[in-house]
C-alpha cells in the first residue's frame, strides 16, 4: 500500500523512488568529510609546527600557504584543482579531486587551530619534557601535542561540521554526494523546493548528530581528567 506523503501542502511522494538516491548522496557526503578532515588534520599539523619553527623560511612559507588558502573561496580551489591541474598534464579523477581540494582547504584552518592549542600549553611543559632528555621535536610528539590535541577537540568537530556542508560544492565536478543527487532528482520530478528540503533535512541530521556525538565525547575525556 502506497503511503501519502503529502505534508503541509508539500508533495514527498518522490521519496518512495528516489530515497535510494538521498542515501548514496549522503554516504559520499560522509567518505568525502571523512577523508578531506583526516588529512586535513594531518597536514594541519604539519604546517601548524611549521609555522612555529625556528626557521624563518619555514614560517614564511607555512604563513604564506595558509593566508592564500583562507584567503581564497572554497568553490575556486575546486575548480583549479579539477579543470587547472589539467594544464600541466595532471588530471585528476573526481573525487581524488574533491578529496584534495577537502583536504587543502582543511589544512589551513586547522594549522591556526593546531598552532593556537600549542601555544595555550604552558612553556615549562616542554621545558619539563626537554630536561628529561628528550629533543624539542620528541617533546613536541609525545608531551606538547598529545595535550592540544585533547583541548583543540571541539574545534576540531566543529571542522568536521563545517566540511560537510561545504562538500556541496564539489557538486559542481560532477561528484553524486547530497546536493548533486538532489539536483538530479528535481530535474526529473519537476519539484523545485521538496528534494532541497529533504536534502537540507538530510544535512541537519548528520550535522547535529554529529554534535552530539563530540559533545559525549567532550563529557567523558572530561570525567577521564
Amino acid at each position: 500500500m502506497d503511503l501519502d506523503l503529502t505534508i503541509l501542502g508539500l508533495d514527498f511522494n518522490f521519496l518512495e523512488e528516489h530515497w535510494p538516491s538521498f542515501l548514496r548522496g549522503a554516504w559520499m557526503t560522509l567518505q568525502l568529510s571523512f577523508f578531506g578532515v583526516l588529512l586535513g588534520t594531518a597536514l594541519g599539523v604539519v604546517f601548524a609546527l611549521l609555522r612555529i619553527s625556528n626557521f624563518w623560511l619555514l614560517r614564511v612559507i607555512a604563513s604564506a600557504y595558509i593566508e592564500i588558502i583562507r584567503g581564497t573561496p572554497m568553490l575556486v580551489q575546486i575548480i583549479i584543482i579539477y579543470y587547472g591541474l589539467t594544464e600541466f598534464g595532471i588530471n585528476l579523477p573526481p573525487f581524488m579531486s574533491a578529496v584534495l581540494a577537502l583536504t587543502i582547504n582543511s589544512s589551513a584552518y586547522m594549522a591556526e587551530v593546531f598552532r593556537a592549542g600549542i601555544a595555550a600549553i604552558d612553556k615549562g611543559q616542554m621545558e619539563a619534557a626537554r630536561s628529561l632528555g628528550l629533543s624539542r621535536a620528541q617533546a613536541m610528539r609525545y608531551v606538547v601535542l598529545p595535550q592540544a590535541f585533547r583541548n583543540m577537540l571541539p574545534a576540531i568537530g566543529n571542522e568536521f561540521i563545517v566540511i560537510i556542508k561545504d562538500s556541496s560544492l564539489v557538486s559542481t565536478i560532477g561528484i553524486a554526494e547530497i546536493l548533486y543527487n538532489t539536483q538530479t532528482i528535481r530535474g526529473v520530478t519537476f519539484q523545485p523546493l521538496e528534494p532541497l528540503l529533504v536534502a537540507a533535512a538530510i544535512y541537519f541530521v548528520m550535522t547535529f548528530t554529529l554534535s552530539k556525538l563530540l559533545g559525549a565525547l567532550e563529557r567523558k575525556l572530561s570525567t577521564d581528567d
